[in-house]
């Protein structure tokens, strides 16, 4: 039975199968060489170290394999970390991928079925071309259904990226009545478009890292050059729309120590750019709340990116909360 790495406790033998994300050897204070892993399954990672017949062990799997391993938790520096005294390679068709990737909570087939219904809104014609142009290339959408939205930062797991455009777009079509002089038609193309790139500049099909092309160019280049190879398919496709289009790819990143290579110009781009962030930041801080709060704390551990801590109410303070709110609402209607 698979046990995983959020139910062990200090003290647990444990007799398992796990993804080896890293390996690499190290040297004890006595100069004797052990070997050093970090396993991982769909619940978190853990390290583990070899400390016997390290050659023999180290030769018989490499990183990315599946591995099944026997030990015991032990506590080390304040963290656990597993002994282990067995690993044995194990065929990929012999492991249940579930077990080992996160994944969006919600069905890829039902967002992507939403995602489409919203781009057949789209009321300019090049536009809605351009799109049906993608959803066509089923490479691109086998890739786009399954894909994380980032490495570790926000909608890491399978299905992230999907999750995180979808709900880019539905924060969109909230927010952009409030404004006049927007393009709506642009923004929403746009929003569903603005990270197709990370279909190809992450590599997903073991552990979350990236790939050649996503290190040495990037999601937004490689966005756009999709892109553009579908706008060279459709004839007439006004350039100044295409220009704009590529505008708000390339500057949803909002500032060029973000990795922008352009600062949001437009009105579009401005909104864009900002509902992406909100979108992201909420997630990445939902994701690091469910595992880095214990339970009984209203605190989470220090989140170094944002540097600081979150309150997190408990589940009681949250229905008092939301009752005044009611109330309140109420008392102002």
């Amino acid at each position: 039975m698979k046990t995983y790495i959020n139910e062990v406790k200090e003290n647990d033998p444990v007799d398992s199968l796990f993804l080896v994300k890293e390996k690499s050897y190290g040297i004890t204070k006595a100069g004797n060489t052990y070997l050093r892993l970090k396993l991982v399954d769909r619940s978190g990672e853990m390290e583990g170290r070899v400390w016997t017949s390290v050659e023999t062990f180290a030769d018989s799997f490499q990183k990315d394999d599946f591995v099944h391993v026997t030990g015991k938790a032990v506590s080390f520096q304040g963290q656990l970390q597993l002994n282990l005294t067995s690993i044995q390679r194990v065929r990929e068709e012999d492991i249940f991928f579930p077990d080992f990737f996160p994944s969006a909570e919600k069905d890829p087939e039902e967002m992507f079925r939403s995602l489409v219904e919203i781009s057949d809104q789209i009321k300019n014609q090049h536009l809605g071309q351009l799109l049906k142009l993608f959803w066509k290339d089923e490479s691109f959408v086998q890739l786009f259904k399954v894909a994380p939205a980032s490495k570790w930062l926000h909608h890491n797991y399978l299905g992230g990226l999907l999750e995180h455009t979808l709900s880019l777009v539905h924060l969109i079509l909230k927010t952009a009545n409030h404004y006049n002089r927007l393009n709506l038609d642009l923004l929403l193309t746009a929003s569903i478009l603005h990270d197709s790139g990370k279909v190809d500049e992450l590599s997903y099909h073991r552990s979350f890292d990236y790939s050649d092309e996503g290190r040495l160019l990037g999601h937004i280049i490689l966005g756009i050059e999709r892109m553009e190879d579908k706008i060279r398919q459709i004839p007439d496709f006004p350039k100044d729309l295409s220009t704009l289009l590529k505008h708000l790819l390339l500057s949803h990143h909002g500032q060029y120590i973000w990795g922008s290579p352009k600062r949001p110009m437009t009105l579009e781009a401005v909104m864009l750019h900002y509902l992406d962030d909100m979108d992201a930041k909420m997630n990445g801080i939902q994701q690091f709340i469910k595992k880095q709060v214990q339970e009984g704390s209203r605190w989470s551990a220090y989140h170094r990116i944002f540097e600081q801590y979150f309150y997190v109410p408990t589940l009681w303070e949250q229905l008092e909360l939301s009752d005044k709110f009611e109330k309140n609402k109420l008392e102002e209607e």
